[in-house]
């Protein structure tokens, strides 16, 4: 019998995670089990595992230096997926500025470290603007703001006070209308694709005390979303040295009438399995293949 795999949760997302229902069949369909496990669970031996594949562990951003602790430590003790430098990359949107700087397509964005960067800004916190950390998950703390520079200075400071840098990005307004598409890769491949409705919109949103809940449905990207989702794997591929186990390429029609990257998800993304079928199944074959 092979060693189990864990699909790494937590307390507080394991039941909002509709994709692990999906992995676990997918995996005991290929004669392996899949355990949900808490990535803080005091007294697990993550030595059994024969890899560890991080899911929903959506309160990392709570509690970032446990968390990173916790992936420094089981990456000795079992294959994590995935990999612990990807992990670290990808958990801060600095990373946004590397990615802009090789030339992929990604939506301007403004960082805000220090009160001193906050004045260099007050041009920009007038516009329709999102104001987010560079930290965190499920839209927390993410706010869209009209024309009202106070309010979006304001809203700097309570998350510079947190210890956080902060992006300023310009709205894209092309996504009330069309959503956002999202681009899901497994191994390198691509597997489906969805519709996310927009959450930063006038309208009103229901948060569940982790994240902004999502209006998804499925999606046909279009050639020009698949040719940028596809670059931005590839370059994936050589930052790393291979392609990442899973990558979520989430991106918007920008302002110029062509994908802008919003962002990419290495860490704890949702897949959406349930929108595609043969998808979870896709995930474990990609899986079993490392």
């Amino acid at each position: 019998m092979p060693r189990p795999i864990a699909l790494v949760s937590s307390a507080y997302a394991r039941e909002l995670d509709t994709d692990l229902v999906y992995l676990v069949r997918a995996f005991a369909d290929r004669g392996v089990t899949a355990e949900i496990i808490d990535w803080d669970s005091a007294d697990e031996d993550w030595t059994r595992f024969s890899s560890a594949v991080v899911r929903s562990p959506w309160d990392y951003h709570r509690r970032l230096g446990e968390f990173l602790a916790w992936v420094q430590r089981v990456s000795t003790l079992t294959t994590l997926w995935n990999t612990a430098d990807v992990l670290r990359w990808n958990l801060d949107k600095h990373y946004l500025a590397e990615m802009t700087s090789a030339g992929l397509d990604v939506i301007p964005t403004t960082y805000v470290e220090s009160e001193d960067d906050l004045a260099g800004v007050a041009e920009l916190l007038g516009g329709d603007i999102v104001v987010k950390p560079t930290v965190s998950a499920g839209a927390n703390h993410s706010w869209r703001h009209t024309g009202d520079a106070d309010a979006a200075a304001v809203h700097a400071r309570e998350i510079l006070a947190l210890g956080k840098s902060v992006m300023v990005q310009p709205y894209q307004r092309f996504i009330d209308d069309k959503g956002e598409t999202g681009l899901l890769y497994f191994g390198g491949r691509f597997s489906h694709a969805f519709r996310k409705g927009a959450i930063l919109s006038a309208g009103e949103t229901v948060h569940n005390d982790l994240y902004v809940e999502e209006e998804i449905s499925a999606r046909t990207p279009t050639d020009q979303e698949r040719e940028l989702g596809d670059r931005v794997v590839a370059w994936l591929g050589r930052r790393f040295g291979t392609p990442p186990l899973y990558a979520r390429v989430d991106m918007v029609k920008g302002q110029r009438g062509t994908p802008a990257l919003m962002e990419v998800e290495l860490a704890e993304p949702s897949l959406f399995l349930h929108v595609s079928p043969g998808s979870a199944e896709r995930f474990v074959g990609a899986t079993l293949a490392r």
